[in-house]
């Protein structure tokens, strides 16, 4: 039984549901949020929240103090946020988790802990194998960004696990997440009036909704599954469906220029495009998600096309059509299907 949780990164969408649904459940008998601002109280439940910046050494207080014995790592953050540069981005993510996994490992009551990773880990390359395994080496690993954060935070995660295997370890690569409540720099992408697409290039996109990463984050706190795991929704849609769908103009410009306009729309606070985000828009990513339905025996309610069709709708974008009725207009198959390699229309 599952008796004390701590889940970091309460503060953001994903992390307050997840900690809100484990406070409710009969097997959970606390569960601790911490961040270093507090989420609105609606969105905590029963959560008890505690304000840490895991970068300092007082997480290891909390972990001791409350007798801790499942830890769930949902603190990474994908972009800086407003009036904190990539240094403190990168602190943040690298630091904190350091120091969070410094604590597990001198605490006497942690058996289990579960890290929110990425499939940015992977990069996006134009040599890329068509789907990506939780075995595949990338062929260009990150060099930039949240990217090469994941990655370092995931050797240390290895090494913690390799130092400690008295206790269950577990990884979790996710998609990009989509969904009503998802903030993220590819949800704001998909809500400017006009979106910038990369000359002579149309990805393959995959996303995982926001509802089934929180089963699966739920799942491995609450059991064993150690390793490293894959999710992602069903099936790849190509950036050209996705636009469609969501109703947009789109300007395809050289790779330079859309990089430039990232550049643009960030200064004016809309979005930004880091260099590994431009490489997706480029080569798109997609993962083979069969180790984690068969380790949980568990299929995702949502396929991608369904999972970006659930957040178009919450904003609108479809303006009261049906998503069906927009496919046919645009002259497009149901997206989300087996497209292939897909990459690119005339560049690699």
């Amino acid at each position: 039984m599952t008796h004390t949780v701590l889940v970091t990164g309460v503060s953001r969408h994903i992390g307050a549901r997840l900690a809100s649904m484990l406070a409710a459940d009969p097997e959970v008998t606390r569960v601790i949020g911490v961040d270093t601002v507090p989420p609105p109280s609606y969105e905590l439940g029963g959560t008890e929240f505690v304000r840490v910046d895991l970068r300092s050494p007082d997480i290891a207080q909390v972990i001791a103090a409350a007798d801790i014995d499942t830890v769930v790592h949902m603190s990474l953050v994908s972009a800086p946020s407003k009036g904190a540069g990539r240094s403190s981005m990168k602190e943040h993510n690298v630091i904190g988790t350091m120091q969070l996994l410094a604590a597990c490992q001198r605490s006497e009551t942690v058996s289990r802990v579960v890290v929110r990773s990425t499939t940015a880990v992977y990069g996006s390359s134009p040599h890329d194998p068509a789907m990506f395994t939780e075995d595949t080496e990338p062929h260009e690993p990150p060099v930039h960004g949240y990217a090469k954060d994941a990655c370092e935070v995931e050797g240390y995660v290895r090494g913690f696990a390799r130092r400690r295997p008295d206790v269950t370890v577990t990884m979790l690569r996710f998609a990009n997440f989509m969904g009503p409540g998802v903030d993220s720099p590819i949800t704001r992408y998909f809500l400017q009036p006009v979106l910038p697409t990369v000359f002579g290039f149309d990805p393959r996109l995959q996303f995982v909704h926001e509802d089934d990463a929180i089963e699966v984050l739920r799942r491995t706190a609450m059991e064993d599954h150690k390793g490293t795991f894959n999710v992602a929704g069903d099936g790849v849609m190509l950036l050209s469906q996705c636009v469609r769908r969501a109703g947009k103009p789109t300007i395809p410009v050289p790779s330079p220029a859309f990089r430039v306009l990232g550049d643009l729309a960030r200064s004016v606070g809309l979005m930004e495009f880091s260099p590994e985000q431009l490489a997706l828009m480029s080569h798109g990513r997609a993962v083979d998600t069969g180790r984690v339905c068969a380790e949980l025996d568990w299929k995702p309610k949502f396929s991608t096309a369904a999972a970006f069709d659930d957040f178009i709708r919450s904003h609108d974008l479809t303006q009261g059509l049906p998503v069906k009725l927009i496919d046919w207009l645009s002259g497009v198959g149901v997206g989300g299907g087996k497209a292939g390699r897909g990459r690119a229309e005339g560049g690699r």
